[in-house]
């Protein structure tokens, strides 16, 4: 399907590896100019070699990183905003600098991003912002509250902010994945399981036996998956998707609406 993203630009947050990485480089084949960013110049420089993409050393998950970022790359046709953190901790261990830090990363570095790029996508009359959520947006894990507060956040900001595009060709969507493969989720279901030393393989089965069992795939997604609808959502093809909260979670959230 041509998906009509020649000549558009994108911004692609945490995208040096896993989800990010992904998008960044189907929407770079479907024709877009595409820059990533990241505080590891390294990664970053590789990654962005990797997918033909631009590179901004930046942080938006900081004010001083976001300024930075929007200095030097003043407007564009799409924002994914994709930088992200998770863990496992039980509730009464999370502290209020757990709490700030995830409001910072997962939160306040997309609502910078979107509150800088998006009266240049009115202005222009055309553009996409895309918060890439969480299915714990809706099911929160009763050991990632604050994880699933930040995600619970998203939706709300990225609605909010589609009531605003009204009359326009700007949109404003969520995407909610569900446990999606990446760089860090080997330890993240070690931290999870009953034997960390299990295989890799029957750590997957048990992770999803026990904490996702209205998962209808019962395994991991792969970040092409979630690639896939994101640079969908993307593209001018979507128009009459709008405050939409799109789910591509392997059917871990069991309700209809």
């Amino acid at each position: 399907m041509y998906l009509q993203l020649n000549g558009k630009s994108a911004l692609v947050t945490g995208a040096t590896a896993g989800i990010g990485l992904e998008i960044a480089r189907k929407l770079s084949v479907e024709g877009a100019a595409v820059t990533i960013c990241g505080r590891n110049r390294e990664k970053l420089d590789a990654a962005a070699a990797d997918i033909g993409a631009s590179a901004v050393l930046a942080d938006p998950a900081t004010a001083k990183g976001a300024a930075a970022l929007v200095e030097t790359l003043p407007e564009v046709d799409i924002l994914v905003n994709n930088l992200g953190i998770y863990e496992s901790k039980q509730f009464a261990d999370i502290t209020d600098d757990d709490w700030m830090r995830f409001y910072e990363v997962n939160v306040l570095s997309g609502v910078r991003l979107a509150r800088a790029y998006f009266p240049g996508m009115i202005a222009r009359n055309w553009g996409r912002i895309i918060f890439i959520a969480s299915d714990s947006a809706l099911v929160v894990p009763p050991d990632m509250i604050h994880y699933g507060m930040t995600k619970t956040a998203q939706l709300a900001i990225a609605r909010g902010l589609a009531a605003a595009t009204k009359g326009t060709r700007v949109t404003v969507n969520s995407v909610l994945p569900g446990t999606t493969r990446s760089e860090g989720i080997t330890d993240f279901l070690k931290s999870v399981s009953e034997d960390p030393d299990a295989p890799a393989e029957a750590i997957e089965r048990e992770f999803f036996a026990k904490e996702r069992p209205t998962s209808l795939l019962q395994r991991m997604i792969e970040p092409e998956e979630i690639a896939s609808l994101v640079t969908y959502v993307a593209s001018p093809l979507s128009s009459a998707t709008n405050g939409a909260s799109l789910r591509v979670d392997g059917g871990v959230v069991p309700t209809i609406g």
